[in-house]
């Protein structure tokens, strides 16, 4: 019994000591998408920990837009104009549910079927898949912002 009661205490000593941990909301997100979080409405600063886990741009009227940029946790924290944490979150970056996994060894290789399978861009696939992804996207994306392919190349 005293038992009992000596770890009721501990945890009520917690809830005093860090009250805004023990509150503290965990936001879930998928890995290059969005989420909305509404925040109080005394918002002046957002914090997060580790931004290249979560990325996140406040809105008016206190909507923060949370992108996960990286797999993984960190922390979220909001400031009023005081510097006063009003809120605290944890933010869980995870790999989409969706698409097509490919091993070849130890080797991996993501694919996203919707409808047709094409390469994607995923943390932890192989050097050589990513790296080709991401020399075919930029190339893509300098064409369709004017830069010609042969200044790209250089």
């Amino acid at each position: 019994m005293l038992r009992n009661q000596i770890k009721t205490l501990f945890v009520l000593c917690g809830l005093v000591i860090a009250p805004n941990l023990a509150l503290a909301e965990v936001v879930s997100v998928i890995l290059d998408q969005a989420r909305l979080l509404r925040l109080p409405d005394r918002v002046s600063t957002i914090i997060i920990g580790n931004p290249s886990i979560a990325d996140g741009t406040l809105q008016a009227g206190g909507l923060l837009v949370v992108t996960g940029k990286g797999y993984g946790t960190t922390n979220l924290m909001v400031l009023d104009s005081k510097g006063t944490v009003i809120a605290e979150h944890t933010i869980t970056v995870s790999a989409p549910v969706s698409g097509l996994t490919v091993f070849r060894g130890a080797e991996r290789e993501t694919l996203s079927c919707a409808p047709n399978c094409q390469r994607t861009l995923v943390p932890g696939d192989a050097t050589a898949v990513f790296d080709a992804v991401v020399t075919q996207n930029g190339t893509r994306n300098g064409l369709s912002a004017g830069t010609p392919a042969a200044a790209q190349a250089r």
